[in-house]
């Protein structure tokens, strides 16, 4: 039965996976294919990113565009950068710079590395000094 956006299949080998099992264990457990799996695991992920990019959008609704954090800034200069345009909203902030860089790293893992942004994020502020990530 689908429950949501992920098949039970799909919730089965992603659970697996991140228990640290490979596709062939999961392949073997569940009687079928490593290449199903592989199709089954890339099915979910996609699954799992319109999810977030749907997020996004509502929760950037009544949100504002702050600022564009340029690839190649190190987080610590982006959190600055974050908290300068802020100041010129007069809306604060609701995190220090530590979880402002832990946010980053966070929610969208895959458009920074170490403490450099390998993508370009736009950043959207709310007027409860929430912020959004979009890339």
């Amino acid at each position: 039965m689908k429950d949501g956006l992920l098949t039970d299949r799909q919730k089965e080998v992603l659970r697996y996976r991140k228990s640290g099992l490979t596709q062939q264990q999961i392949a073997d457990i569940i009687h079928t294919s490593k290449a199903n799996i592989c199709t089954i695991e890339k099915s979910a992920m996609e699954n799992v990113q319109r999810a977030r990019d749907t997020l996004e959008f509502f929760y950037s609704l009544d949100a504002r565009h702050l600022c564009t954090i340029e690839k190649g800034t190190d987080l610590l200069d982006a959190a600055k950068l974050v908290f300068s345009e802020a100041e010129k909203t007069g809306v604060k902030v609701r995190y220090d710079s530590i979880q402002l860089m832990n946010r980053i790293r966070e929610e969208i893992p895959e458009k920074n590395k170490s403490r450099l942004v390998r993508e370009r994020i736009d950043v959207y502020l709310k007027e409860n000094g929430d912020l959004y990530f979009e890339g």
